[in-house]
């Protein structure tokens, strides 16, 4: 099977860029160094030239200056002669220009400008007093020579011009230090630089030489590599040309399709594992994979393979260009999926039965309801016959009855209003669980609020002098059933002030918060007689009472229509109780249509 060498490396295709750029920086580096080393060295020299040059000038004025009196003197005691007047005349002539050349030179630093134009305003007084006395020769007065030496003294300005060029000259020969030793370490530094990259170059092209022989080595044991990983999947993999012939294939594909000795290279796919693949369809989509470029997904094809057995392949082939080769290649692999397609048969027979058991249960759920309808309502005229003729018969007995005979008249009468309570409770029941949704808006703030109105006015008649304290957080509008929810409300509200009634005063609270799904999770809290949890699991069931009918009247469907009202709106509930310290239920209530009734259907609840 070909296989193809590996890509080349990152390093391998940055390395002859790399040592192009080390070649011009050997050549340009260097000269770039030397020529900033060079150039700095050059400035210092001239700085040093720059203060030589000034304190020559300052020297030559001050000797200017001194040779312009001594001759001033000189005339003074009357000597006289042209080579003492030459010399006045070339002092006069390059005392002031030598002047002006010093400020030229300093003019960038303000200090040294300041100093030489006072030197000059003194200077230009004191050649003024010196040629008074070079006129007035023999004449000149002992205040004209006292004026000339002593007036307007130039020393002390040319001595601090002097010092400060000194100064300047110091710190000009350390920088003048500093270049040449930075050219030398320049030059040294470049020369070891070039000798680096000189070493570099060298180990790169002994590496190149050297990497060129382990690529070879890696190449093979790559290709190798690949082979094993390409056996060792066990999917079966082929890859074909443009005639569909078998360009290569992994051990699975070998294995499967029964090929002799493992090698196939060359021959057509429709001639392999004894016409396998010869089925047109699959044959024209391959086709159209490498022609048109596109690509084949799950496709299946039933095959019968070497060993008898028929297998549902699933097919899936795209486009793939191979290094080696300049045409492009088409990608295929077989998936066996024949014990997923038996399983699936399996699942639709499986959902075809239980689709059946579900239609069953609706029907018996039906005929139930249709049943206890049946019987609630016809047992209706027989109980009112039985309570109204009780009282008939104790009109006609009147007052001369005795005690036992009054007594099972009573209990003839309450059995049958007992009865006819409890088969008007399993009407509310069966309609609750019959009748279709009615979805609207409902606003839980005002159906409390007229609840509570009717239950505080009943216990006032009822209990007189007991107190009720309600405490009821803001409550939301929500999607629902309002004749539905207002029985949820008026069976748990009721309960609540029922079971308090010993409490005094009995504390009601109604709560709501948002739940973490979108919803609404409310309580009812009150302080009353409470029940023990280990009979929680019988508290929602139809007749099921947890206190004796003497101790608190009722029927005990209330609870088991709440748990129908809220099943049918998507919801649940449950309680939390312990004895003698009241009872919390909480039942949860989803806030949008489409979740309101989504999945409920007639009879279903959750607890």
């Amino acid at each position: 099977m070909p296989h193809t060498a590996p890509a080349p490396s990152l390093l391998s295709r940055w390395r002859l860029p790399a040592l192009g750029i080390a070649i011009v920086a050997i050549v340009v580096g260097p000269f770039l160094i030397m020529r900033a080393a060079i150039s700095e060295a050059d400035y210092a020299t001239e700085k040093v030239l720059h203060t030589r040059e000034v304190e020559s000038l300052m020297q030559t004025v001050n000797a200017d200056a001194r040779s312009l009196e001594a001759a001033a003197m000189t005339r003074a005691r009357g000597i006289d002669s042209p080579l003492l007047r030459q010399r006045i005349d070339d002092a006069n002539a390059r005392v002031l220009p030598n002047v002006d050349a010093v400020l030229m030179l300093t003019r960038d630093n303000p200090e040294q400008q300041a100093r030489l134009g006072a030197l000059r305003s003194n200077l230009e007084q004191r050649l003024a007093r010196i040629a008074e006395v070079t006129r007035a020769a023999e004449s000149a007065t002992d205040d004209q020579i006292d004026n000339m030496v002593v007036l307007n003294p130039i020393q002390r300005l040319i001595m601090d011009i002097v010092a400060d060029e000194q100064r300047l000259l110091e710190a000009r020969k350390d920088r003048a230090y500093r270049a040449d030793r930075n050219a030398d370490i320049a030059r040294w530094t470049s020369m070891l630089v070039q000798l680096a990259l000189l070493l570099g170059a060298s180990y790169f092209a002994l590496r190149e030489q050297s990497g060129r022989r382990q690529a070879e080595g890696l190449a093979a044991r790559a290709s190798n590599r690949s082979a094993l990983v390409l056996d060792s999947v066990r999917e079966p993999i082929v890859l074909i040309d443009r005639d569909q012939r078998v360009v290569m294939h992994n051990a699975a594909f070998a294995e499967l399709y029964g090929v002799e000795g493992g090698e196939i290279r060359g021959e057509r796919l429709a001639e392999i594992g004894e016409g396998a693949w010869d089925h047109a369809e699959t044959l024209r989509r391959l086709h159209d994979v490498l022609a048109r470029d596109r690509e084949l997904w799950d496709h299946r094809l039933s095959q019968s393979t070497v060993d008898g057995i028929e297998r549902t392949m699933l097919i899936n082939a795209r486009r793939m260009p191979l290094p080696d080769r300049e045409d492009a290649v088409v990608l295929v692999t077989a998936s066996d999926v024949t014990a997923q397609t038996i399983s699936e048969r399996q699942i639709r027979e499986l959902n075809q039965q239980l689709e059946g058991k579900v239609e069953q249960v609706s029907d018996v759920n039906r005929e139930l309801e249709a049943f206890s309808y049946s019987v609630s309502h016809d047992l209706r005229a027989p109980l009112r016959h039985i309570a109204g003729f009780a009282d008939k018969l104790g009109r006609h007995l009147g007052t001369e009855v005795d005690e036992k005979t009054t007594h099972y008249l009573g209990v003839i009468g309450g059995s049958a209003r007992r009865m006819s309570a409890l088969i008007d409770d399993l009407l509310v029941y069966s309609r609750l669980g019959r009748s279709a949704l009615r979805l609207q808006s409902v606003d839980l703030q005002s159906m409390v609020a007229d609840t509570r109105a009717m239950l505080d006015s009943n216990a006032a008649s009822e209990y007189p002098g007991h107190r009720i304290e309600w405490t009821i957080t803001p409550l939301p509008i929500i999607v629902g059933d309002e004749n539905m929810l207002r029985q949820v409300w008026l069976n748990l509200l009721g309960n609540a002030v029922k079971y308090s009634t010993g409490s005094e005063p009995a504390q009601i609270e109604v709560d709501c918060h948002r739940a973490a799904d979108g919803g609404y999770q409310f309580s009812v809290r009150d302080n009353g007689a409470g029940f023990d949890m280990q009979y929680a699991g019988k508290l929602f069931g139809v007749f099921q009472r947890l206190h004796s009918a003497t101790e608190f009247p009722g029927t005990g469907v209330g609870l088991a229509s709440v748990r129908r009202v809220l099943g049918r709106h998507g919801g649940r509930i449950w309680a939390e109780a312990e004895p003698g310290k009241g009872a919390t239920f909480h039942f949860t209530l989803p806030a949008s249509v489409s979740e309101a009734g989504a999945s409920s259907t007639p009879g279903h609840s959750l607890t």
